[in-house]
């Protein structure tokens, strides 16, 4: 391969050129500094270095792919990690990593400094080394932000509230879920996000729509960093990167802007990119196309099937048809004692709602821990896909639950969980598995998460397990995926969660009997009778799931 440099010069209708702003000139000594710094700093944090990743790359099944696995090749930690964390962790120190890896990029920036001094030749310059660069910035953005951008275009990111939410006082919700919410509740806006982002990241995959495509990304993933900031959203640090990644793309255009529009100056656009022998171009034409329709086609396939039949927040499995619906509390008993309806009581329960899939909620007037996270990661089980749970307080409990219809009887169990599970295993994204996220800080040496299998088994029995089925395959085939068998396959940790076993009687819902054991070992009788609540919220026209 070869350097050609091409302006694109208009002469004036006498054919002769004013002078030329923006034409290539010798490199100055900071820019040749400044440049090598930002190289070994965009190349930190543009590759993998992640083991898990490559793990996961080598690892996957093609043949039976979750949109995850493509999503997780996309949404990577990089950068020097001193911290046992990646960049994009929940924690502010994620932005440590990036502090390290620059002041590492600045010692080897000046180690090239002089090893470049001491050459005889004319100092370098870096024409086509920024060239290629620029390439690996741009494909990383690229990428990164479609797979970011497919989960608003379909939108199950921020999914319209559950009927549990729905009743829930608007006090009892952190500032992070009401901005999930009033998102959630307007999904044709999350679909314009998502076209958004996914337009910026198409823009960058071609060299002369990189400038729209990083003004795009810039513009768009400001603003979430902005509102990651005010609402605590927990992802600032992952935004920011495609803001920072934007940026640098943006720097090589700026002055020719600044000139052409501020200072009203003829400037000509000057660009160094390499000339291709035939070999080399079928080859650059070939990895193009396969990232095109690896990312643009394939992964879009893949988020639809997620929308339609697994939204990845959402429970996927339909709950009991017959239960769905809000209910009144007529009557309540603790241990044969009937407790009379007092909205100060703390253990009559106030309010049960039933969703479309397995949780039941209820509310009652004792304070209960919260779960601070987004509801986000990748798990595959239905209970610990938390969005309905995070960050509502209240009293709210949610729990989910494993019908046996044959016997009309729910297996339930908390939801929310001391010990979180990791979230984002593959791309080491998100939550941790020794932190805590109620108090905001790692967990105590004695709580620590331990592998040894710590989850009672035999709750329910082999009969009833019988009449259950396989959650695994209670949804669409079409998303019988690798990555869920695997999940499924692997052994339950940690799961010290609150349980009952409630048999359910009803004719057709409108009348519901609950009676069995609490998660105190207390013997439970709850009549429930279904009311219809009107919402100001209008139902959502983009419904994802099948239930």
């Amino acid at each position: 391969m070869s350097t050609i440099t091409i302006p694109e010069i208009h002469a004036a209708r006498d054919n002769q050129l004013p002078p030329l702003a923006g034409i290539s000139t010798p490199w100055k000594t900071y820019e040749l500094i400044a440049f090598r710094i930002a190289f070994i700093f965009f190349v930190a944090i543009s590759i993998p270095n992640n083991a898990e990743w490559y793990s996961h790359v080598f690892h996957i099944n093609w043949t039976r792919l979750h949109y995850r696995d493509l999503y997780d090749i996309a949404r990577f930690g990089s950068g020097i990690n001193v911290f046992g964390n990646t960049i994009f962790g929940s924690p502010l120190y994620g932005y440590a990593n990036w502090i390290i890896t620059f002041l590492v990029s600045v010692a080897g920036g000046l180690i090239w400094t002089v090893i470049d001094s001491r050459r005889k030749d004319p100092p370098l310059e870096y024409n086509q080394l920024y060239y290629w660069l620029r390439v690996v910035v741009r494909y990383r953005a690229g990428i990164g932000i479609i797979g970011f951008g497919f989960t608003k275009l379909l939108p199950v990111q921020m999914p319209f509230p559950s009927l549990g939410l729905l009743n829930t006082n608007f006090g009892d919700f952190s500032a992070q879920k009401i901005y999930w919410l009033i998102i959630g509740i307007v999904p044709w806006y999350q679909v314009f996000a998502g076209i958004v982002e996914v337009t910026a990241g198409t823009l960058l995959f071609f060299r002369k729509t990189t400038t729209l495509g990083a003004a795009l990304l810039v513009g768009a993933l400001g603003d979430i960093v902005y509102v990651n900031f005010a609402y605590d959203g927990g992802v600032h640090v992952y935004s920011s990167y495609f803001v920072l990644l934007g940026g640098f793309l943006l720097v090589q255009d700026v002055p020719k802007l600044y000139r052409y529009w501020i200072k009203e100056e003829y400037t000509v656009p000057l660009y160094h990119f390499p000339v291709f022998s035939k070999g080399w171009q079928y080859a650059r034409v070939a990895l193009k196309t396969g990232v095109i329709v690896l990312f643009l086609g394939v992964l879009y396939y893949l988020q639809l099937v997620n929308y339609k039949y697994d939204p990845y927040k959402q429970p996927s499995t339909a709950g009991v048809r017959a239960l769905r619906g809000n209910y009144r509390v007529t009557e309540f008993r603790i241990n044969n004692r009937v407790i009379p309806y007092d909205p100060t009581d703390s253990i009559r329960w106030q309010r049960v709602t039933f969703e479309k899939w397995t949780s039941l909620t209820y509310t009652v007037n004792r304070a209960a821990f919260i779960d601070l996270s987004n509801g986000g990661g990748d798990p595959m089980r239905d209970i610990n896909r938390t969005f309905e749970l995070t960050g509502t307080g209240g009293g709210q409990r949610v729990f989910h639950y494993y019908a046996d219809s044959i016997d009309h009887v729910l297996y339930l169990q908390d939801k929310y969980k001391a010990i979180p599970d990791r979230r984002n295993r593959v791309a080491g994204v998100g939550g941790d598995q020794n932190y805590d996220l109620n108090a905001g800080k790692p967990l105590a040496k004695e709580g620590r998460r331990h592998d040894k299998d710590t989850t009672d088994r035999n709750w329910i029995s082999k009969a009833a397990w019988a009449h259950i089925g396989d959650e695994n395959h209670m949804i669409d085939k079409t998303v019988w995926t690798a990555r869920r068998d695997r999940e499924f396959a692997a052994p339950l940790k940690n799961e010290h969660r609150n349980r009952m076993v409630l048999q359910y009687e009803t004719t057709d819902g409108s009348h519901v009997i609950l009676k069995g054991v609490d998660e105190h070992k207390d013997s439970i009788y709850v009549v429930l009778d279904r009311v219809n609540r009107p919402y100001q919220v209008k139902p959502s026209t983009l419904d994802a799931g099948k239930y």
